[in-house]
């Protein structure tokens, strides 16, 4: 009989310094497949149920998937919405409780519900009182993933993206899922061993385009290759979700009798990250300065592509700021682009209007404008109107479709600025040439997006620039009001140490 295994995705990453909370409506908005559904969508794409998939056929297996369900990084997730979305995983679990060999699901790694600090935790915790202990369970985790100790205790096997911007989905999905299928045969009884660091963060938030920070999962990849350990996973940690177990880990999972060999290669990685915890790769300028260098960039070789790494959506910033927009105009740096503007009452009265027409409105900045300004009162031209359906083509996206929501292109002073109603950040060039923008015709392209942009609009750039903004994902950590963090952790406090006196540094 082939091995009959479980699979699932339940994926947010929670800013919990975001008003608010991420309803289910909010996941149907994203992504809310069932079953076959979800297999069709992200069956033969980059996404880790692509990699399950491809598991199941090389060894044979009965796949019975439950739900694809992600939404746009933000706020905490609804009791609500969690406790329906890990319903239909563990109703599902019940179901085929008497023929399930194991259990193989895509999460994020730092999902905090309203009623916990832990939602994979609590997730598996559920998925254990109905399955009991001992039955294989894999998890794929997010590189930005704040592993806790109860993850670590209730799955065996834990493997995390090694690549930011994140590439490697189907891949790291098959690789759990080989791992899992050797648990299953028995050929290997794993569990996962975790050392955290107390800090926020990596240095450069797991950057694989930097190379001191990809010299450690050169290294991850290279420990892999040694018998008994089957996966080796460095996870940088999101530096806006208040937990106490918030911070880097270091994941390894090995075979029994390796946990000698594991916890020497966990510690060693560890170490290195907290060795280089004052090395921080990007630049980044004021508004102003980011306007200046657009204002007089030179795009014969590409655009000035401008990181607005404080608002970005994928870090749950509400991705209506408004400094750099008001600091582009003020400079007259046309012509350029602004993608996008998460605005979803604009979209709407833009919508009221047809292409062509002259429209005064009051734009962004309506969330918090204590975190990257306030509205701005624009009169521009409807130049594009949308349902903001795109489908990607790029590393990341490629082949999958979302939307925007409600979409319009609004033209203030030469810069087309993309104004949507859903959240999400810049992936991919579908998400404005689709809207009648396409980069090369620009002299710079402002993005919200840390570093996942990179993937597709670094080819095409000029020159990547990085801005501060002051948003709600701004590097300057202190601003942000931390409450539940184990402290000291650096680099709020400058004196903590590693190992922290009084703490045991790994869990295994």
């Amino acid at each position: 009989m082939p091995f009959h295994v479980l699979t699932g995705a339940f994926v947010h990453e929670s800013n919990t310094f975001k008003k608010g909370e991420t309803t289910l409506q909010d996941f149907h908005d994203e992504v809310f497949d069932l079953g076959q559904a979800a297999i069709d969508r992200f069956g033969d794409v980059n996404d880790e149920l692509a990699g399950f998939l491809d598991a199941g056929r090389e060894a044979g297996w009965q796949v019975t998937h439950t739900v694809s369900a992600h939404a746009t990084p933000g706020a905490t997730v609804s009791r609500a919405a969690f406790d329906h979305i890990a319903g239909l995983i563990c109703e599902a679990a019940r179901e085929h409780r008497a023929t399930l060999d194991g259990i193989l699901l895509s999460l994020h790694g730092s999902m905090v519900p309203s009623f916990c600090e832990d939602g994979e935790g609590e997730l598996l915790r559920r998925l254990r009182e109905v399955v009991g202990p001992d039955l294989p369970i894999a998890v794929t985790l997010d590189l930005h993933a704040m592993v806790t100790p109860a993850m670590v205790d209730l799955a065996q096997i834990l493997v995390s993206y090694k690549t930011y911007p994140h590439i490697d989905m189907r891949e790291i999905g098959l690789q759990a899922g080989r791992i899992l299928d050797r648990a299953m045969r028995r050929e290997v009884q794993p569990r996962t061993l975790r050392v955290h660091v107390p800090m926020l963060d990596e240095a450069n938030a797991g950057r694989t385009d930097v190379p001191e920070t990809a010299a450690l999962y050169a290294r991850a990849r290279a420990h892999e290759a040694e018998p008994g350990i089957l996966a080796v996973s460095i996870n940088a940690g999101f530096s806006e979700a208040d937990i106490t177990e918030m911070g880097p880990t270091v994941l390894v999972t090995y075979d029994a009798g390796r946990e000698t060999q594991a916890r020497d290669i966990a510690a060693g990685l560890a170490h290195s990250i907290w060795d280089g915890r004052g090395k921080v790769a990007n630049t980044f300028l004021t508004p102003a300065e980011a306007a200046a260098q657009a204002r007089d960039f030179d795009p014969a070789g590409g655009p000035l592509v401008i990181a607005d790494y404080a608002d970005n959506p994928g870090a749950g910033a509400y991705g209506d700021a408004t400094a750099l927009l008001k600091a582009l105009l003020e400079a007259g740096a046309a012509p350029g682009a602004f993608a996008p503007m998460i605005d979803a009452e604009a979209a709407a009265l833009l919508h009221r209007h047809k292409v062509g027409d002259s429209v005064t409105l009051v734009l962004g900045g309506k969330c918090d404008p204590s975190f990257g300004g306030g509205p701005l009162r624009l009169t521009g031209e409807v130049r594009h109107l949308s349902d903001g359906v795109f489908t990607g083509d790029g590393p990341i996206l490629g082949g999958i479709t979302h939307s925007f929501g409600p979409t319009a292109v609004f033209r203030v002073q030469g810069i087309d600025i993309l104004v949507v109603t859903l959240p999400g950040q810049m992936l991919d060039l579908q998400q404005v040439r689709a809207f009648g923008i396409e980069p090369a015709s620009q002299r710079f392209l402002v993005v919200k997006s840390m570093q996942h942009f990179r993937a597709a609009f670094e080819p095409v750039a000029g020159r990547v620039i990085v801005c501060d903004t002051g948003a709600l994902a701004t590097p300057q950590a202190h601003l942000r009001p931390y409450a539940r963090v184990r402290r000291p952790v650096w680099p709020l406090d400058r004196d903590a140490a590693f190992p922290v006196p009084g703490h045991a540094p790994e869990n295994a």
